[in-house]
């Protein structure tokens, strides 16, 4: 597919990220509001489970340049401070690079690098530009071909040596055909890509996967190329 092909598909995700953001209600049928997973999304206990905790899998380290794909408000809820690393953000939803420009200058405007409003396939950054890049809770919204572009560019904008953090949906979850379903009907289109697909993809992109984390919907890998 080219770029533009891409463009209705990002711009979908935008829309329901950015109503997120602002905190306006998504309408959901009777019967989906009726699911566990509702329930547990509505009582703040979903949060835990979506959560990828990937500075277990690797922790930023001082004075590294790291980028974070699909960032969201990620420099004002995780530690980015404490490990001081300089961070730059990449998003599709516009009220999350707002924000994030808004507030993070006044946390700590030396680590905090900007948040760019673009694709995660548009990375307009110099080659070999980052020691870490790190995306989570953003691959299981698109396919394993719009990926295929992700990684290539990650590798391009990667160090020698550099780590790519990313999580990947488990279709065989317990939760995940749930999970998928209230996705669905709040605006965006959940992909079960096998977990085997995931691996074949990082290995024709050159990456080895180095090593992995499972959690209750999501598996984290730690790739190098």
């Amino acid at each position: 597919m080219t770029v533009q092909d891409w463009t209705p598909h990002i711009a979908a995700i935008a829309d329901r990220f950015n109503r997120e953001y602002r905190g306006e209600a998504i309408a959901l049928p009777e019967e989906v509001e009726s699911m566990p997973i509702f329930r547990d999304r509505v009582s703040g206990q979903l949060q835990e489970k979506v959560t990828s905790p990937f500075w277990k899998l690797a922790q930023p380290q001082k004075n590294q340049r790291c980028l974070d794909i699909g960032c969201g408000v990620g420099f004002l809820i995780y530690n980015w401070r404490d490990w001081n690393a300089y961070y730059f953000g990449q998003d599709v939803s516009k009220v999350a690079c707002d924000a994030m420009n808004a507030r993070a200058p006044q946390l700590n405007s030396k680590l905090f690098k900007g948040v760019k409003l673009e694709a995660a396939h548009q990375l307009q950054y110099d080659a070999d530009q980052f020691d870490y890049v790190v995306s989570t809770g953003v691959s299981c919204y698109s396919s394993i071909d719009y990926w295929s572009q992700v990684l290539s560019e990650t590798k391009r904008v990667l160090k020698p040596g550099g780590v790519f953090i990313f999580d990947v949906l488990d279709p065989d979850a317990p939760l995940a055909e749930s999970w998928a379903i209230l996705e669905t009907y709040s605006g965006t289109e959940v992909f079960l890509e096998s977990l085997e697909d995931w691996k074949k993809l990082i290995q024709s992109e050159g990456g080895k996967l180095v090593k992995t984390q499972p959690g209750e919907l999501f598996q984290l890998y730690k790739v190098t190329f």
